[in-house]
């Protein structure tokens, strides 16, 4: 786009507001005398004429990575209405519960966001500006900088998806644009339906599960079930700290956490069990459907329960525990929420192969889940055979879902699948979907390739946000964008019938209806129905 010199300045909501033709120059230095927005040196573009953003095509688009005639047809019949059921996240339920409203884009998009701090360090953005006290505006700045930097990521993608869906902003985002897409954003976020349960309106959300400690008292929680809203947030069974015997000091000050929101002295091995089982059960109380588990690998050191007993005294006065003492004791801490799950009809799922805190020293500044944790190599398949054999042995394996971070092991957990199902369970074991580092189009594809090799495709439960954003929920769409792209090249290559009654259903399910039915929700509404015509118009007209 051509650039020109005029001496006119005019502030947002556009960058340059000047006649047709002309470009307006921001001032040399300071701030617009107009707006509190900082501004830098040099020209801005002049304002494209109006035929040409009619005749412009938007980056993102109906047909956004669909590929195929048939791919379209079964993204916009069959996928594109089906509402979401997002069972896995970090959403804060405070922020459900108190409806909040996002003061500017800073606070929905960047506040907490590991995935784009990691692209602004990888640029050259110092951490003032990710993590650290800058203005919100600009970090925000800062973050629209990076995203030229972000063509082939898949923060590029999901950056003009996520401003498109949530506010009809069809820009590319820059430094150049970023004053206009911070205005317009922050105006969106003002109505009530950018608020917190205003987006999960907006996206046809039906069903929540946070993640949620076991200490958590779950007041907010009782306030959602009290509410009249139109969907469902449950807590779901977290009890990862429960692990960190190795970590004696803080892992003491959990227990005396769990102790009083169990209402419960805890002196022995039994009451610890006994502790975790009373808050096992008042997460059930409240709607919940599932545990969850982040590890490295599954923990397979059976050992006696006189042996757990003396561990478990070691560590509560105090003393040092060995890395195998460790490994024992979580063992049977996760054989415990297993059985327990089983009795209930929960799902496990378990989290492998992330390997945490690489960066020491912005460890110790800025703590956990801040960008600096990878994908690990660890050996999986032995311990989880170990792991889910036992209880197997027992008939206590309940439901479980596996997620696989490194890439190199997706045949390992898709043959794993087969070991265990009971013939009984549709789907029992489940291989679950791009997880983290491998939420992205590549990513998704090799899941679902692995999956289909060598299970049933057709019995998978779908997507997730796994997010801490409610800025999240286009992954959905993402993720169905990719199914469908998959799904309609195969049929075009002949390598799929061509038959809606098979195809469907097929797409339906592995959007919605396969994870309502597994993890026991047949009180939500079963299916979006032929409704994506009208999504498409709502959508057009925002």
């Amino acid at each position: 786009m051509a650039l020109a010199n005029s001496a006119a300045f005019r502030c947002p909501p556009f960058p340059c507001q000047t006649s047709p033709g002309k470009a307006g120059v921001r001032p040399a230095v300071g701030r617009c005398k107009k707006t509190t927005i900082p501004c830098t040196n040099g020209p801005l573009p002049a304002r494209p004429r109006s035929d040409l953003l009619f005749r412009m095509k938007p980056f993102i688009h109906d047909d956004f990575l669909l590929t195929t005639r048939t791919a379209r047809r079964l993204y916009h019949q069959f996928a594109e209405a089906e509402p979401i059921l997002d069972y896995h996240c970090h959403l804060p339920p405070r922020d459900v519960a108190e409806n909040r409203q996002f003061a500017n884009l800073f606070e929905i998009w960047l506040e907490g966001d590991h995935y784009k701090w990691r692209a602004m360090r990888a640029n050259g953005v110092d951490e003032r500006f990710c993590t650290g006290d800058a203005p919100p505006y600009e970090k925000f700045l800062a973050w629209a900088r990076t995203v030229p930097h972000t063509l082939r990521n898949p923060l590029y993608h999901w950056t003009h998806l996520e401003l498109k869906r949530y506010f009809g902003i069809n820009l590319l985002l820059n430094e150049q644009t970023a004053p206009i897409v911070w205005e317009r954003a922050n105006a969106r976020l003002a109505s009530p339906q950018l608020s917190a349960q205003g987006i999960l309106r907006k996206f046809n959300v039906r069903l929540v599960g946070t993640t949620d400690d076991p200490t958590d008292d779950l007041r907010y929680h009782d306030a959602l079930a009290r509410a009249d809203l139109p969907f469902k947030v449950v807590p779901t069974f977290r009890p990862d700290k429960a692990l960190h015997i190795h970590q004696t000091e803080a892992w003491n000050r959990w227990v005396d956490k769990l102790a009083a929101a169990a209402n419960l002295d805890i002196v022995t091995w039994d009451d610890f069990l006994e502790a975790l089982t009373r808050r096992h059960d008042a997460f059930a109380q409240r709607g919940a459907r599932a545990s969850d588990h982040g590890l490295e690998t599954a923990y397979a050191t059976f050992t006696t329960e006189a042996r757990l007993r003396s561990i478990f005294h070691k560590a509560r006065a105090g003393k040092p525990v060995s890395p195998e003492e460790r490994d024992a004791f979580a063992t049977h801490v996760m054989l415990h929420i297993g059985r327990l799950n089983a009795a209930k009809g929960w799902v496990m799922q378990l989290h492998l192969g992330a390997m945490r805190n690489n960066n020491t020293r912005r460890f110790r500044q800025l703590g956990p889940d801040t960008g600096f944790d990878s994908i690990g190599d660890f050996p999986q398949a032995r311990n989880l055979a170990a792991f889910l054999d036992q209880l197997d042995q027992e008939e206590a394996l309940p439901r479980t879902i596996l997620y696989n971070l490194n890439p190199a092991d997706n045949y390992v957990f898709a043959s794993m699948l087969g070991n265990f199902m009971d013939g009984k369970i549709p789907g029992k074991i489940q291989f679950g979907p791009g997880w983290w580092f491998l939420d992205q189009k590549e990513g998704m594809e090799w899941q679902l390739n692995a999956l289909s090799n060598l299970g049933l495709l057709s019995r998978f439960v779908g997507m997730v946000t796994d997010s801490r954003s409610f800025m999240s929920y286009p992954r959905h769409e993402y993720y169905r964008r990719v199914l469908c792209n998959l799904i309609g090249r195969d049929v075009e290559n002949g390598e799929l019938p061509d038959d809606e009654a098979l195809l469907g259903p097929l797409i339906r399910n592995l959007c919605y209806g396969n994870a309502r039915s597994y993890f026991g929700f047949e009180d939500l509404p079963a299916s979006g129905g032929d409704g994506a015509r009208r999504t498409r118009t709502a959508r057009n007209r925002a």
